[in-house]
């Protein structure tokens, strides 16, 4: 089936952003930490490296560029810690994957949440002056997020849940705003509280700590709303959705039906990234739930955390199923996840990763012409 390339995001060939941090980058940024060179030296190596990896992404032929998310450390802490009112820390341990942990880093929110005067802001900026002709995608973690991985340790918001999610869904609005002032045109809202509600196993601690999944089902959606609410129309808004991405080990497992009805009816968003690398995230049928003849949704089907290339004959024939459920024209293909959600990164070697990327364009040129 031929049809028309796409113009506007998400593209049939796409891609969720964050990429394997190469050596001397890590290196750098360790001496950084350390005092051996000035932050300005890092930012230098950062915009060198950044240029390169946006280059490779055209040259492969993808429509949409990130910064890799390059100077970051993590997916999340990065963006929520420079949110006023929150608070990076070293906590007792990391969170725990199957079999790893990552470093020892969290949250917390100590006063009046808000957004102003954020250095991604700037980073955005960096990006959008070298895309050229393509599209520049940001990445930021969903307002879930905050509240999902953060500790509320301020009086206020302890006391009152509801003023809590109302400033939450405010400052993103703001930072919504802010990047699109920047020139984002193009925004990605990377959320894994999602996949835990999807997982009977992580359901059930959730239970345990006194917390009702169903009512953070609720107040997740209500938030992301009120988030996004009022965008204009030539901003494209996705949500990815992650099970878990941490030196090739993941954290929840079960299929999007528990969730899928407020996720794909309730949520006022253009498209989802959506996890389908494994037989972790179940079947295609919660995709019966898509009503919108508008909702992208971007089928993760080729993994991010090992370098072997599917076959392309069995990618295309998943991509078949999933049309039994939504229309064609309203899918996507790309990896499930990034190449390194925190600054490890996957255990895979670059060239395999751009294997990976390219492998995405090519298959989705077979598809969709």
């Amino acid at each position: 089936m031929q049809l028309a390339r796409k113009t506007t995001p998400p593209f049939r060939a796409d891609h969720v952003g964050s990429m394997l941090r190469p050596e001397k980058l890590k290196q750098a940024r360790r001496r950084q930490e350390s005092g051996e060179i000035p932050k300005e030296a890092l930012r230098e190596l950062e915009n060198e490296e950044i240029k390169r990896i946006v280059e490779k992404q055209k040259e492969i032929g993808l429509q949409s560029v990130t910064d890799g998310e390059f100077r970051r450390a993590y997916w999340h802490f990065d963006f929520l810690e420079n949110l006023t009112g929150v608070q990076g820390y070293e906590s007792g341990g990391g969170i725990q994957f199957k079999e790893k942990q990552t470093k020892s880093h969290s949250i917390r929110i100590i006063g009046d949440l808000d957004f102003s005067g954020h250095p991604m802001i700037d980073d955005y900026k960096f990006l959008h002056s070298i895309a050229g002709d393509h599209m520049p995608k940001m990445t930021i973690p969903s307002p879930s997020m905050l509240h999902f991985r953060g500790k509320i340790a301020y009086g206020r918001y302890q006391a009152d849940e509801d003023l809590f999610f109302h400033d939450l869904g405010k400052a993103y609005k703001k930072a919504i705003a802010a990047f699109y002032d920047a020139g984002c045109r193009y925004l990605q809202l990377d959320d894994t509280a999602w996949a835990y509600l999807c997982s009977d196993e992580q359901k059930e601690q959730l239970k345990a700590r006194g917390v009702n999944p169903g009512h953070l089902e609720k107040l997740y959606a209500r938030t992301i709303n009120e988030a996004v609410s009022g965008r204009p129309d030539d901003l494209t808004v996705t949500i990815h959705i992650c099970r878990g991405n941490f030196r090739s080990t993941w954290i929840a497992s079960g299929g999007y039906e528990p969730v899928a009805e407020t996720l794909f009816n309730g949520l006022n968003i253009d498209g989802f990234f959506l996890e389908y690398d494994s037989d972790r995230a179940g079947g295609f049928e919660p995709l019966r739930h898509v009503q919108r003849k508008d909702l992208q949704i971007v089928l993760g089907l080729v993994t991010s955390k090992f370098g072997e290339l599917e076959n392309a004959d069995d990618v295309k024939r998943r991509i078949d199923e999933a049309s039994k459920y939504v229309p064609l024209e309203q899918l996507c293909l790309s990896p499930q996840c990034g190449f390194a959600s925190t600054e490890e990164g996957n255990l895979l070697t670059e060239e395999e990763q751009w294997a990976k990327l390219s492998h995405v364009v090519k298959i989705a040129g077979e598809v969709w012409g």
